[in-house]
Formats: C-alpha cells, sequence, structure tokens
C-alpha cells in the first residue's frame, strides 16, 4: 500500500499482519488507523502420526517427535486420541453435508412456493385486467350507442341535410366524435386515479426508502379514511348534506355533579366540556365535581336546556308506583318464629325442615337470623325467619316482625311467659301481623300448657280455647306433637291474608342479615317483598350498590332468579349494608352510584349535624359531668352485621353513674392490622365474635401488647365485658367502730410535742386503726396515732378500762376531755349487676 510510509504490506505470511486503514466519519473528517491482524496456530499431527504404532513400538516408530508429544502420553493413548480425532472429524463433515442438503432442499421449496404465489398472482392479475378491459369494452360500447343516438338528432337540429347524409352513412358528425372522445379520456383518468388509490392503499407499512424519497406523495391515507371519503361522496351524490342539526336536551343538574356526567347528560365529548372550563379560568379533570351554577354556565354554553334538581331527587328513579290488582299473584307465606331463649325456635324450625340447625350455633343458641324455605305436604310454600332470642338481640326480632307475615310466638310449656316473650308480643302487635302461639316442650312430666294460656291474658294474648282469636297449638320439637296441626293453622292463616305480590316488577327487599366473606366479598341475605330479583340486576341497598354476582338459596344452591318471599344470599356488593335496609333494583349502574352517594353523604351531614348542634356550654357541662366517669374503651369485629348491632346495644347497657363501656369502633369482616393499631393508641382490648385475626394482625398484636379476645356466645362475651368494667370501679370503702378513748391530761413531751393521758373508755384502741378528734360531739381532726403507749413502751393495742398515752400525727390541738374515736376501714369489691 502506498499510505503505509515504508512499512511491510499486509500478506499472508505467518506471524501477525500489520497495516494502516483508512477510517471516514461525518462532515467528511477521516482518520487513518493502524490495524494488526494475528493468525491463530493450528497445531497439525504429522501423517506419519496416524499409523498404528504395534506392540513393543517406541515413540519414533509411532510416527511422532518424542519432543512435541505431551508429557506422559503413551503410544496407545496418544493413536486412541488422533483415531478420536478423526472421527469428530468425519462426524462433523458428515453433519455438514447433511445440514447442506437440507438448506437446499428447503430453498428449493421456497423457490417453487414462491414461483406458485407468483403464477397464481398473474393469473389474478390477468383476470381482473380482462374483467375490467371487459367492463371498459361495454361501457364504451354503452357511449357509443347513447353518442349515436343521440348525434342524429342534434344534427337534424343544426343542418337537416347532413344529418341525413350522416345517418345514410352510418357515422357521427364531428362534434358528437369529440364529445365520445372527451368522455373517454375522462373516464380513463378517473380509472387511473382510482387505481392509483386502490395501489396506493395496498402498499400498505411505510418503508424507510419512501419516507426519505418522500415517495409518490408522502404516506398515504388509511383504509378508513378512504372509507369515510367514499361515505361522503355517497352522501353527497345521494343529495344529503353533511351537517346536521344539534340536538338540544334537558339536562338534569343536581347541586354538585361529576364533569365526565355532565357530559354525558348531555351527549358531548368530555374533552370539549373541560376545554369550555378551562377557557372559564377552571382547571379541573373529568372525575372532579362542580357546582350547579358553573353547569348552568356549560350547558346554556353548548345549546341545551338546564333542569335544576336538588340531591334527593335522584332517588325518584325507585319504582314507588303502586302494582295494580291484575298484576298481583299469589306468594309465599312468611312466618317469624320468636320467643324466650332455649324456649326451642330452632329446635322446632328444625323438626320442620327436618335439618339441624341448633348444633351449628355456637352454645346452641340462635345468634343470626336464619331464613329457610319448607314446602308442607299439601305442596304449600312457606318462608321461614328464626330470630334469636337473647335479650341482646332485641333489634333483629324487631326487623324479623317487620319483614313478616304471620309470627309464631313460641313458649315452653314449663317455663311459660319470660322477659322475651313479652317483647316477642310487643314486636308483633306493633307490625299488626296476626299471631299463632306454639307451646313447646309438651312432652315434659312438667309441662302445664294451661298455665301458658292464662299468664298470655296479662298481655292481651287471648287464645282460641279462651274465647279469643289467638291459635295455640300444643307441640313437641322433640317427640314431633303437633307439628302437623302448626303446618295446618300457619296455611289456614296464610290463606286468611290472601298473600299476593307482583313478580313482575323491579325488585324489591329487605336485609335479614350482612356479613363480610373472606371468599365472597359482602353477603347480604335479603328477602324479595316485590318483584324478582335476577342474576346481573343492579340494585342499590341502603348506602352501598352492586351487581348481582351470583343468588344461593337457603341450601346453598345457585338460583338465576329470586321471587317475592323467597330468601337467598346475594354476592356482588361494594361494601357490607346495614341490616334491615331496603333493597331496591335500578337501571343503570350510575343511578345506583348516585344513589349510594347521596345517602352516605346524607347520613355524614346527619352525624355532623348531631355533633354540631349542641352548643360550648352544652360541650363543658357534658365533659364536667362525664369528668369523674371512667370508661372502658373497646374494639369490636363480628362476623354478621346483625351480631355487630346487637352486641354494641349490649355494651351500652354495661355501666352505671361511675363507670361505662364505650365502644370504639365496631365492624364485620376478619380484625386487621388497622384495627390493632387504633386499639394500641387508645389502649383497648379488641374483642372478635366468629371471627379471627389474620397473620398480619396477629403478629402486630404480639409486638405492641394489644389484648385480643375471642368469642363464639354472647353470654360469654357481655359477662367478660361486665367483670373488666367492675374492675374500674372504686372499692367501697366501710368503716367499723372499735373503740372510744377520753383525754383525762395533755403533757409536753420534748422531741415528741403534746401527749394526750387517755382513758380507755370502750372496746379497743389500736395503734393502725384511723382516729378522729371530737369536741363536744363535733369532729375537730381526722388522721392516724404518731404514737401509743402504756407507761414508757410502744404498744400495738389498748384493751378497755386501761390507760395510755396517744399523740396525733401533725397536730397538737388536744385538750382534756376531748373524746378520741377508734376505727378501722375496709375495702369491698364491687361489681355491676
Amino acid at each position: 500500500m502506498n499510505d503505509n510510509d515504508g512499512k511491510k504490506p499486509l500478506g499472508l505470511r505467518g506471524g501477525a499482519r500489520s497495516g494502516q486503514v483508512k477510517q471516514s466519519f461525518s462532515h467528511g473528517r477521516t482518520k487513518n488507523v493502524v490495524v494488526e491482524t494475528k493468525r491463530k496456530r493450528v497445531v497439525v499431527p504429522k501423517p506419519g502420526a496416524s499409523s498404528g504404532s504395534g506392540s513393543g513400538s517406541t515413540g519414533q516408530g509411532a510416527g511422532v517427535d518424542p519432543s512435541k508429544r505431551p508429557a506422559g502420553i503413551s503410544d496407545a493413548e496418544l493413536e486412541r486420541r488422533m483415531k478420536a480425532l478423526a472421527a469428530a472429524r468425519a462426524n462433523e463433515a458428515e453433519e455438514n453435508r447433511r445440514r447442506a442438503e437440507e438448506e437446499k432442499a428447503r430453498e428449493e421449496e421456497r423457490e417453487r412456493r414462491r414461483r406458485e404465489a407468483e403464477e397464481k398472482e398473474r393469473e389474478e392479475r390477468e383476470r381482473a385486467e380482462a374483467a375490467k378491459a371487459k367492463a371498459e369494452e361495454e361501457e364504451r360500447k354503452r357511449l357509443k350507442s347513447e353518442a349515436a343516438k343521440a348525434a342524429p338528432a342534434a344534427a337534424a337540429a343544426d343542418d337537416p341535410a347532413a344529418a341525413q347524409v350522416a345517418e345514410a352513412r352510418g357515422t357521427k358528425p364531428t362534434a358528437a366524435r369529440k364529445v365520445d372522445r372527451d368522455r373517454g379520456a375522462d373516464e380513463r383518468a378517473s380509472r387511473g386515479k382510482a387505481a392509483k388509490d386502490d395501489s396506493s392503499r395496498r402498499t400498505g407499512k411505510l418503508t424507510l426508502n419512501q419516507a426519505l424519497s418522500g415517495g409518490e406523495g408522502g404516506r398515504q391515507r388509511s383504509v378508513a379514511a378512504m372509507r369515510r371519503k367514499q361515505e361522503r361522496m355517497r352522501q353527497k351524490a345521494m343529495g344529503g348534506g353533511t351537517s346536521h342539526e344539534k340536538v338540544v336536551r334537558d339536562v338534569q343538574v343536581p347541586e354538585t355533579i361529576v364533569v365526565q356526567e355532565l357530559a354525558n347528560r348531555m351527549a358531548e365529548r368530555v374533552a370539549d366540556v373541560v376545554k369550555a372550563l378551562m377557557k372559564m379560568g377552571m382547571m379541573v379533570t373529568q372525575n372532579q365535581s362542580i357546582d350547579a351554577d358553573t353547569a348552568e354556565v356549560i350547558v346554556e354554553e353548548f345549546g341545551h336546556r338546564i333542569v335544576r334538581v336538588s340531591d334527593s331527587d335522584v332517588e325518584d328513579v325507585i319504582d314507588t308506583v303502586d302494582d295494580k290488582p291484575d298484576d298481583l299473584k299469589p306468594r309465599p307465606a312468611v312466618i317469624t318464629v320468636m320467643g324466650h331463649v332455649d324456649h326451642g325456635k330452632t329446635s322446632l324450625l328444625d323438626a320442620i325442615r327436618n335439618t339441624k340447625v341448633t348444633s351449628g350455633e355456637a352454645g346452641g343458641i340462635t345468634q343470626h337470623i336464619g331464613a329457610y324455605q319448607v314446602t308442607t305436604d299439601g305442596g304449600q310454600v312457606l318462608t321461614f325467619l328464626d330470630t334469636p332470642g337473647h335479650a341482646a338481640f332485641t333489634s333483629m326480632r324487631a326487623r324479623g316482625a317487620q319483614v313478616t307475615d304471620i309470627v309464631i310466638l313460641v313458649v315452653a310449656a314449663d317455663d311459660s311467659v319470660m322477659p322475651q316473650t313479652v317483647e316477642a308480643i310487643n314486636h308483633a302487635k306493633a307490625a299488626g301481623v296476626p299471631m299463632i302461639v306454639a307451646i313447646n316442650k309438651c312432652d315434659k312430666p312438667d309441662a302445664n300448657p294451661d298455665k301458658v294460656r292464662t299468664e298470655l291474658l296479662q298481655y292481651e294474648v287471648i287464645v282460641e280455647g279462651l274465647s279469643g282469636d289467638v291459635q295455640d297449638v300444643e307441640v313437641s320439637a322433640i317427640s314431633g306433637q303437633g307439628l302437623d296441626s302448626l303446618l295446618e293453622s300457619v296455611a289456614l292463616q296464610a290463606e286468611i291474608l290472601e298473600l299476593k305480590a307482583n313478580p313482575d316488577r323491579p325488585a324489591q327487599g329487605a336485609v335479614i342479615e350482612a356479613q363480610l366473606d373472606v371468599g365472597r366479598g359482602p353477603v347480604a341475605t335479603v328477602l324479595v317483598q316485590k318483584g324478582t330479583l335476577r342474576q346481573g340486576d343492579i340494585f342499590v341497598v341502603g348506602e352501598q350498590w352492586g351487581k348481582v354476582r351470583a343468588m344461593e338459596n337457603d341450601r346453598g344452591e345457585r338460583v338465576k332468579e329470586a321471587g317475592p318471599s323467597v330468601p337467598v344470599e346475594v354476592l356482588g356488593l361494594n361494601g357490607t349494608p346495614e341490616a334491615g335496609d331496603v333493597l331496591n333494583v335500578v337501571e343503570t349502574e350510575a343511578q345506583a352510584r348516585e344513589i349510594a352517594e347521596y345517602r352516605e353523604q346524607a347520613a355524614k351531614d346527619k352525624r355532623a349535624a348531631a355533633g354540631a348542634g349542641t352548643s360550648l356550654e352544652q360541650l363543658l357541662a357534658q365533659a364536667k359531668a362525664n369528668e369523674n366517669v371512667k370508661e372502658l374503651p373497646i374494639l369490636m369485629k363480628a362476623d354478621v352485621q346483625g351480631s355487630a348491632e346487637a352486641i354494641v346495644q349490649a355494651m351500652e347497657k354495661i355501666g352505671n353513674e361511675e363507670v361505662r363501656v364505650r365502644v370504639l369502633h365496631s365492624g364485620v369482616g376478619a380484625i386487621t392490622e388497622t384495627d390493632v393499631g387504633l386499639a394500641e393508641a387508645s389502649g383497648a382490648p379488641i374483642i372478635g365474635f366468629n371471627v379471627r385475626a389474620n397473620a398480619p394482625a396477629r403478629n402486630s398484636a404480639n409486638q405492641k401488647g394489644v389484648e385480643i379476645r375471642y368469642y363464639s356466645v354472647i353470654y360469654d362475651l357481655v359477662d367478660d365485658v361486665k367483670k373488666a368494667a367492675s374492675g374500674l370501679l372504686e372499692a367501697e370503702v366501710r368503716e367499723t367502730f372499735i373503740g372510744y378513748a377520753e383525754i383525762r391530761e395533755v403533757f409536753k413531751v420534748s422531741g415528741v410535742g403534746k401527749v394526750a393521758g387517755c382513758l380507755v373508755t370502750e372496746g379497743i384502741a389500736r395503734r393502725s386503726a384511723g382516729v378522729r378528734l371530737l369536741r363536744d360531739n363535733v369532729v375537730v381532726h381526722e388522721g392516724t396515732l404518731k404514737t401509743l403507749k402504756r407507761f414508757k413502751d410502744e404498744v400495738k393495742e389498748v384493751q378497755s378500762g386501761q390507760e395510755c398515752g396517744m399523740a396525733f400525727e401533725n397536730y397538737d390541738d388536744i385538750r382534756p376531755g376531748d373524746v378520741i374515736e377508734i376505727f378501722e376501714r375496709e375495702e369491698v369489691e364491687r361489681s355491676l349487676t
């Protein structure tokens, strides 16, 4: 090379090869770079090395130079290695040959497919060109025939003689031929343009060369754009205008509305609404709320009419129209079983259903509202609600009475009327539903049904046997006595009531119970009262809303729909509703969400108003009244909403004017880390009723020292909380007088002060006891003794009739004739009853 400046040129000699290479950069810059290439050393055995070394041959006889042989390698090992190397090379050559053959076969197959594709494409192109040529020929013939028909008439009008000659010769005039040529040119131009559009549309993706060179006019329109253009041209050809008349809508606007919802109600783009708000100086997003005045400006700007509505109007979408008599159809009766605890309500229902329910409840008592359907022997379907009888579940019994048609009042024949029996009677009367008295446990030896009937007279419940209108049946859940009679009485009462409902309307029902299930989320037990609840329905219940994802009946079976008087478990809520809330089916999710948000906000405002309604003087008076009241804070989590409500009500009743229980938080579901954090901050224990703490909550509670107590029976929970609250009560101090002493003389003793010389007139004087100094029967001092001496010795006590010396702690105003009253204090622990 000329630019190596005398250096050795690059060649094929052994060793390293070096030289210079000119490297080019942008903007015309270059640089000479010295490169050096080293050859790889390849060790090739001599031809004689592969010849076998016979027995007794030496290294020289093997054909390998002993100086180049690796140390410690024998002739046989070297020969074996050389053979393995030769075999590997042969295998590699065979593999390369096989691969070459396969690659050649694949290449031939690709070439064959390419030729077939080209041939097929060529045939399709030829067919398309032939069809196109045929169409052009037909169009040309049609135009020619039209021109031929039109030319004689025009020529006859201008020059009748020329027209006759042209007609005789069968040719066109010059003007007609020119028109034909112009039309043909226009047709060819339009066909060329269409072909160009089609070809550009079929080019596919934009390549780099097209982008850099500009292609044929740059990137072409998409298929969708071409279709829109064709649609516009078609509408224009049909005489349709592209401008549409704007639809003016009546837009309902509440006090506050989300921007996106406002755009939906106006049927306008959200971006346009946000842009209009930004022009007004309001930087908002589509998920933010604006007030009604701002919404009115936006609605008028878009050309619509505003309709102001209040927040409560959102509930108007709920169907409250009374059903027509023709639409009503018979429905099953809803029967609630009520009574005192342990009087056999669940066992009676268990005997009717032939299932075991009581065994599934902790402690053998019902702590939830159970809803079941029973089919009688006569084919009549009855819906039973089983309510708890414990005193804490008052609200549950009240809810059961409100949604029922008939109440079965269960009274034990051996216990007769008890407190919760009276409460159940009051609930049934308040709900205005008929009552059937079931006198249970009639199989016991000490059963006295007549006593039950007599005691019921005190509460204005007169049975038919005593000339009243209330049916009574003697039954036994154990032996099955009277169950058929009870069902007949229920069926008769239901027939008298003529219960009907309209199943062909949006569903409405009552939440009997609600809970937060770990695997299924919020679950509500709903008793459908009107209409039919179907899977997929959108509903609002209290402050929650949802969509029916699934429904299960009382036997745990999945159902698609539930008619009137059918209890089902509903899945698909966004939160746990309150027991007793009303479920209503609405049309859209937006309506359900809007109603739920309104109700939630109304509940917050109500609570805030209740707190704000108290004046400062009232708050100070309340704080002063509660200054000496000790509180036991607790956190409570339960499995279902009804149990949580019952426990909170029971906790509020515990306490007196000195001590009370304060429930800081109550909820449904497992105990979480949030609950542990709140308990630590407030120094409160956590009570779990039929729930457990999850693993993170347990670890956190162990670290922070928060106590978690688990219960499954409400009896035990209430008793333990009472004991804990009783521990906050101050012990009662009782005074016991043990003696009196009279001061006879007063002595001054150096280092001690005044010492009273006393005579114990009654009882005993004890140094550890408390003393009072009486002067003219008026207490002038109360305290303790500093010293009690008998002669010169300190003694613990002095008996009646003996003399002693006494000195008071921090008090010297003692006089002869004063009386010393000696007493002892005893602390007695108190408890909440």
